[in-house]
């Protein structure tokens, strides 16, 4: 099975505060791949740093084989263009916990608007697949409505619509329940579940341990900076090894 992520000992420091302490970690091509621990554990910004909004301080990361930000040049890394990350970036569908819709925007508009800017695709077949995409999301029926006019779940489910827009070979998912009401949980879990069902690769940081132990095929717990412990996410979160694993899962299953 081919890794679409490879981290090879990446850290990543904000000032004095390290951040990332030598991350290594593998996602194989369609996986659905949990990141679960405390806040301020490095969760979100590893998963900033996979599609270059962070910059790592040292080590490598890897998507599909190809170095992410850094072209290597005699055991030297150089960093990429602004250009030449954004085309990176386009193979990347992230999710936010905050749902990042543009208000001005109809949920049609909002889905076809990168194709439409970052790709050149005609006004007509934007249109015609972000209408197909909301159909997939459950939301056929929301095309020409505004963000206000909908809830949170519904936004989020129009935000995942919009990273699929752009055909991403790995999608990135940052909480994407944690801002939700508790009811509103359910549709958006359910088309991540229907995306792994598909084959995508995801990376999901989430506190859904229900989630993580139905549709995850591997899992890691991180703390301070560092992968605690992985593997299975039903033994790890039945059996864990680590005191440090224990105590988080004691608080939140």
């Amino acid at each position: 099975m081919n890794a679409m992520v490879k981290a090879e000992a990446v850290h990543k420091s904000f000032g004095p505060l390290e951040v990332l302490k030598g991350i290594d970690l593998e996602v194989a091509s369609g996986e659905v791949f949990c990141i679960v621990g405390p806040s301020g554990s490095g969760k979100s910004t590893f998963l900033r740093c996979i599609n270059h909004l962070e910059k790592i301080n040292a080590g490598r990361l890897y998507v599909d084989g190809t170095l992410v930000g850094y072209r290597e040049h005699g055991n030297k890394l150089y960093e990429l263009r602004d250009r030449e990350v954004a085309a990176q970036r386009r193979d990347i569908g992230m999710v936010f916990q905050r749902f990042n819709l543009f208000p001005h925007m109809t949920a049609v508009e909002n889905v076809m608007e990168a194709p439409v800017q970052v790709k050149g695709e005609s006004k007509a077949s934007a249109q015609e697949r972000a209408r197909t995409l909301l159909d997939r999301v459950g939301l056929v029926d929301k095309t020409d409505t505004y963000p206000t006019q909908l809830s949170g779940g519904q936004q989020q489910r129009v935000a995942i619509a919009r990273a699929l827009a752009m055909e991403p070979k790995l999608m990135l998912f940052d909480e994407p329940t944690s801002a939700l009401d508790p009811e509103l949980v359910g549709e958006v879990l359910d088309v991540m579940r229907d995306l792994a069902q598909d084959g995508m690769t995801m990376i999901v940081v989430t506190h859904e341990m229900g989630f993580a132990r139905e549709v995850g095929d591997s899992l890691v717990f991180m703390d301070d900076g560092v992968v605690v412990e992985s593997g299975n996410p039903r033994d790890v979160l039945s059996d864990p090894q680590h005191e440090r694993t224990k105590s988080f899962l004691s608080k939140v299953l």
